[in-house]
């Protein structure tokens, strides 16, 4: 039987904050276990939570992004329940009176565009890690209280495609905004997937079941398939699917039950007594609105619109923020008006395959604003052929010197002379008496023989629009 497939996901985003979200320990990774876990952290008797504004700032941010309603009343909630990696019994989280309520994400392109609402996004802190080796298992502590963001979506994904377009477009716009390092290895962008089959799309909600803590877009497409085919067998024979948490493994490509499902009074929500209700004035909201980059989709118009792009180019710049940032300061440079199919190009092209052939972060790319526009210029104006501007871009990737330099010192500067041009294309007419009279009894495909020609005269430096131009003048007899 074909039954329908509903799925909602819980993300969690960890901030990129350099604190803790109610202390000051440090939010570094990979530091020695539970060397990054102070008594704030740990819920020790006699200490007390502090709101980490930054942690706030950037949920704002996130708002904004996805047309989430903000809201100024803030109250914090203890979630209660027992596991060992949460050892004072509690979480602090967002329960009545979450920071974001609503928002969508928008997936897929032309006529496959979907909008995947967002019920709630809320502020909370992370558990601490257990860990398990051939020594036996530990708790380490040091994730305890790391900032998070939880975004609820609503049940309106229907296939598991669904499900990882949003994970790839909330990703995308997390990094974007600079809110996430978006590492999942690390933990950093993690999900809890919700899903439950019905007889039809107009049939109630099936029983759904939670398949906790995935952390790669491939284990939850493997998790949301596997789980999609459990349920479909257990109904098949008139089973009962179980409300449950299910964990996914990754040697077995299989999910498990790691719990009973439990509701919201199982937690036993109640106000944090330790932190009063913080209120988000629109006075700081209206600031952090002044932070907002421009966003993808914005971007991606503005480049289609302002500098002729095609959407596959747009869509390259927009991927990372930092390439999009970079693009937009080569063309902002007002010395000279830059061509921006070219500038683009040179990005796609070849300044990425130098970032992807060194395997480093585009930001961490040496070639600078400044440097990559002159060397836009020269290839524009025909200082240089763009054979020579590859040798350039590389000896500034090996910081050789500034544009100009590389130029002088590798001879490189194309020859616009029409004195010296006419000289050099007289030479090869004249060593080729035979395909010129060809050429000229109506051979006209013998014009690309004497453009080579007068390329390999001139080294490769001729100016091709000017020898061009000359050429064909000359042949003419004129």
């Amino acid at each position: 039987m074909n039954r329908c497939i509903v799925i909602g996901l819980e993300v969690h985003v960890q901030l990129s904050c350099n604190t803790k979200i109610f202390s000051g320990s440090s939010t570094n990774f990979g530091a020695a276990p539970n060397s990054q876990a102070c008594e704030i952290d740990l819920g020790l008797p006699g200490t007390l939570p502090n709101i980490n504004v930054e942690a706030m700032n950037k949920a704002i941010m996130f708002g904004f992004a996805t047309k989430s309603k903000i809201n100024e009343r803030n109250v914090f909630a203890r979630k209660n329940y027992f596991y060992p990696d949460l050892p004072k019994g509690y979480q602090i989280t967002q329960h009545h009176a979450p920071i974001l309520v609503g928002g969508e994400i928008e997936i897929g392109e032309g006529e496959n565009k979907q909008i995947i609402r967002i019920h709630h996004s809320h502020l909370e802190e992370d558990a601490g890690k257990s860990l398990h080796g051939a020594d036996g298992a530990g708790i380490d502590l040091n994730r305890a209280g790391q900032p998070l963001l939880e975004i609820v979506s609503m049940p309106d994904m229907f296939s598991v495609e669904d499900a990882i377009s949003y994970l790839k477009k909330l990703h995308h716009l997390v990094t974007y905004l600079g809110i996430c390092d978006g590492n999942m290895q690390e933990g950093s962008f993690r999900c809890d997937a919700n899903i439950s089959l019905r007889d039809n799309a107009s049939a109630p909600f099936g029983t759904r079941v939670e398949i906790k803590n995935l952390n790669s877009f491939k284990f939850i497409e493997k998790a949301l398939k596997f789980e999609i085919k459990r349920q479909n067998a257990l109904l098949d024979k008139n089973e009962e699917i179980i409300q449950e948490t299910r964990l996914y493994h990754e040697e077995t490509e299989q999910t498990r039950s790691m719990r009973k499902k439990e509701d919201s009074h199982d937690y036993r929500y109640f106000p944090e007594p330790d932190l009063p209700t913080i209120m988000v004035n629109q006075e700081h909201i209206d600031e952090i609105k002044k932070r907002m980059p421009m966003l993808p989709a914005e971007r991606i118009m503005k480049y289609c619109q302002q500098w002729g792009l095609s959407d596959y180019d747009a869509n390259v710049l927009v991927s990372v923020r930092e390439i999009a940032d970079f693009f937009d300061q080569v063309m902002d440079d007002h010395s000279r008006k830059l061509n921006a199919k070219l500038v683009a190009n040179w990005i796609i092209g070849q300044l990425l395959s130098l970032v992807n052939k060194h395997q480093i972060l585009f930001a961490n790319s040496p070639i600078g604003v400044k440097d990559f526009a002159d060397l836009m210029r020269a290839m524009d104006s025909n200082e240089i052929s763009q054979s020579a501007g590859k040798l350039v871009l590389e000896q500034l990737w090996e910081k050789v010197g500034n544009v100009p330099e590389i130029i002088k010192q590798n001879n490189l500067a194309q020859v616009s002379d029409e004195t010296a041009l006419r000289e050099m294309i007289q030479a090869v007419i004249d060593d080729h008496p035979t395909q010129l009279e060809e050429y000229r009894s109506g051979k006209d495909k013998l014009f690309g023989f004497f453009v080579g020609k007068a390329m390999a005269a001139s080294k490769g430096k001729a100016n091709p629009s000017i020898l061009n131009e000359i050429l064909k003048s000359m042949l003419s007899g004129n």
